[in-house]
């Protein structure tokens, strides 16, 4: 700064007033660049503000298009408010644990307590830095799995960012292929072995805890269907599929976060949801509708 300013002064005075008025746009441009919030640091904001009370999140909403695909909220920033406003006063509570980027979406990885201790997906569209969109799976929080792990512990660290679509379409294959499909010889083409950490409720970690539920729902005569995958976001080595189907003759709506490692699948995180009656729907978008 001491430098530019003995050049400023040995210039003509107009000169030094142009070039003082350009730097100080420039300056003022920085700071501006600073001030703003990644789409990402937007949407976890505005998940907190739940718990917080704060308007300022409220404001990363386009107020006059937000459309809403959580089937007991009412569509619109007005559906938004009205439900906020029916949570006991002070009974909120959100931690986001993980949060990702694809594209124009981001999904986040969050513990709630909304209306009860609930596990949660959310994804958010934004268009010109504003959310437009929204979408979430929320189901009860329950007690450690069979090999002790919750809902939420496990691997945070976003890694292998040039990976982000070949492990996207590893995911997307293992859904088309054993989930939908049944093929489950080609299982071994999606892990390592038995290298697998389970964080389903009801599931312990491995190949063999997987097949050894699936064993045990067989004998309750209870079917896990996977029909369609309606989307696949991915960051890095984590990739959410948000699939439909039908869970002991439930429609069922699927979100699973899967960490891949070495272009395999290492661990997985999932939300299962029962899907509402039409009749009993707050709006007509649909849970899905990417």
């Amino acid at each position: 700064m001491r430098y530019t300013f003995l050049i400023l002064m040995a210039a003509t005075i107009q000169f030094s007033c142009q070039g003082s008025n350009k730097a100080a746009a420039t300056e003022k441009t920085k700071n501006n660049k600073k001030m703003e919030l990644s789409i990402k640091e937007k949407a976890v904001e505005v998940l907190k503000s739940i718990e917080t009370g704060k308007q300022e999140p409220v404001s990363y909403i386009n107020a006059g298009n937000y459309k809403q695909h959580n089937l007991m909220v009412g569509d619109g920033l007005q559906g938004f408010g009205q439900a906020l406003a029916q949570l006991p006063k002070g009974s909120a509570k959100v931690n986001t644990l993980r949060a990702f980027q694809d594209g124009n979406y981001v999904f986040a990885h969050t513990e709630y307590n909304f209306f009860g201790p609930k596990a949660g997906f959310d994804i958010f569209r934004f268009e010109d830095g504003k959310i437009v969109e929204h979408w979430d799976n929320l189901t009860e929080i329950t007690p450690t799995n069979p090999s002790g792990r919750t809902q939420f512990d496990g691997v945070k660290e976003i890694k292998d960012l040039d990976k982000t679509e070949a492990n996207k379409t590893l995911v997307k294959n293992f859904i088309q292929e054993i989930l939908i499909n049944g093929d489950f010889a080609k299982m071994g083409n999606y892990f390592d072995g038995d290298n697998y950490i389970q964080h389903n409720p009801m599931i312990a970690d491995g190949l063999s805890g997987l097949g050894k539920a699936l064993e045990e729902l067989g004998k309750q005569g209870i079917r896990m269907e996977y029909k369609t995958n309606h989307i696949t976001l991915g960051e890095g080595n984590f990739v959410l599929a948000v699939s439909e189907g039908y869970f002991g003759g439930k429609h069922t709506s699927y979100y699973d976060l899967f960490r891949v490692e070495n272009g395999k699948i290492a661990e997985h995180w999932d939300v299962m949801e029962t899907i509402l009656p039409k009749e009993n729907h707050m709006h007509n978008n649909g849970k899905f509708g990417f």
